[in-house]
C-alpha cells in the first residue's frame, strides 16, 4: 500500500472512528493499557449467543490505535466468537493492509487483543 493511501486510511478511521463510544447494556466491559506509550482502550461488547452483535470503544492513544481499534469493530462485527479468538495477532494485522515497526505493532493490537483477551474470559 502506499504512504498516502496508509495516512488517508489512518486519518479517516482517526477522525471518524466506527462504533466509537460505550454503551451500558453489555456482556463484556473491559479496559486495557499500553504500558509502553500510553494508549488506553476502553472495549463494550454485546453477544448474541456466541457472535458479537454490538461492540463500541473509547481510547486515549495515538492515531494507529484509535483507527486499528475503528477498523477491529468493524470486522468483528457479527463474527463468532470462536473464529476472533483463533485469529493470530498477524491475520488481524493484515486486514489492515498496512505495515507498521514492530512498535507500532503494538499500538495497532492494543483494541484486538484486548477482545481477545476479554472474549477468553467471558463464560
Amino acid at each position: 500500500m502506499n504512504d498516502s493511501l496508509y495516512k488517508e486510511i489512518i486519518m479517516e478511521h482517526w477522525k471518524n472512528p466506527s462504533n466509537w463510544g460505550s454503551f451500558d447494556d453489555t456482556d463484556i466491559d473491559i479496559s486495557e493499557e499500553n504500558e509502553l506509550c500510553g494508549d488506553k482502550i476502553r472495549l463494550c461488547v454485546k453477544l448474541k449467543g456466541d457472535k458479537i452483535s454490538r461492540i463500541g470503544f473509547v481510547c486515549e492513544g495515538c492515531a494507529i490505535s484509535k483507527a486499528a481499534a475503528s477498523i477491529m469493530t468493524e470486522w468483528t462485527s457479527e463474527k463468532d466468537k470462536r473464529e476472533i479468538l483463533k485469529t493470530k495477532p498477524e491475520t488481524f494485522l493484515k486486514q489492515l493492509d498496512i505495515k507498521f515497526t514492530p512498535a507500532r505493532n503494538k499500538c495497532a493490537l492494543l483494541g484486538f487483543s484486548t477482545l481477545k483477551k476479554a472474549l477468553s474470559e467471558y463464560k
